[in-house]
């Protein structure tokens, strides 16, 4: 019979296990908390598309296969990124719509189709969504669109990740740091620190669940 005491300790040397952590956005605002929360813990490699310990445009992808060719495997894959265009509805066309779907969506989709090679056993991945799918503004229905979009992909993808691979998303609400910025569109909103935004993050990539959509803030 194992002790109550001696469980815990065993439990925790084994939650505190080093892992080698992909951060894919690093440099962002939300990725760059992520990077100081995990780095504490683990060894965190930082990819962008302009900088970082590698250089990755999550649109193209041969760019992400040349950026997992130099990284090797890894226990986690974390990315921040993605970009949407942001008009009011009556302005949007089917390219404006397109930048989302080929960046923020399949950009985050293919990460997922391409690093699957690239994750040990049970390892991890955490994509970003965000709060407009279900709480929209003005000039956001692109962001509305894919964002629903990446969670459902999230949801399902989860079913079939071989080799015990995990996925998950975390969908935050307006980030504290970027309200100077974007205040105007999110009147009424309450922000989150990123701080906070990080720590869902950090549920993903250190717990044990998968096909789960972490929602910070609302």
């Amino acid at each position: 019979m194992v002790e109550s005491g001696k469980a815990f300790a065993y439990l925790k040397i084994n939650n505190e296990e080093r892992m080698k952590v992909l951060i894919i956005g690093g440099n962002g605002l939300i990725g760059s908390s992520v990077v100081k929360e995990l780095s504490a813990r683990h060894e965190v490699l930082v990819a962008g598309r302009h900088s970082g310990d590698f250089t990755c445009d999550i649109g193209n992808e041969e760019s992400l296969r040349s950026m997992f060719a130099k990284t090797g495997k890894v226990d986690a894959i974390v990315v921040t990124t993605g970009n949407v265009h942001w008009e009011e509805f009556s302005k949007m066309t089917a390219a404006k719509y397109q930048i989302g779907l080929n960046d923020k969506l399949m950009g985050q989709v293919n990460t997922v189709l391409i690093g699957t090679a690239f994750l040990n056993p049970g390892g991890s991945f955490t994509l970003t969504s965000g709060i407009l799918n279900c709480d929209p503004i003005k000039a956001g229905s692109s962001a509305s669109m894919v964002n629903g979009a990446l969670d459902s992909f999230v949801k399902a993808a989860a079913i079939e990740l071989p080799r015990g691979l995990r996925i998950n998303i975390v969908s935050p609400t307006v980030i504290l740091e970027a309200m100077p910025k974007y205040a105007p569109f999110f009147r009424g909103y309450q922000p989150v620190p990123a701080a906070i935004a990080a720590l869902a993050y950090s549920k993903s990539v250190e717990g044990l669940q998968t096909g789960q959509v972490y929602r910070v803030g609302y």
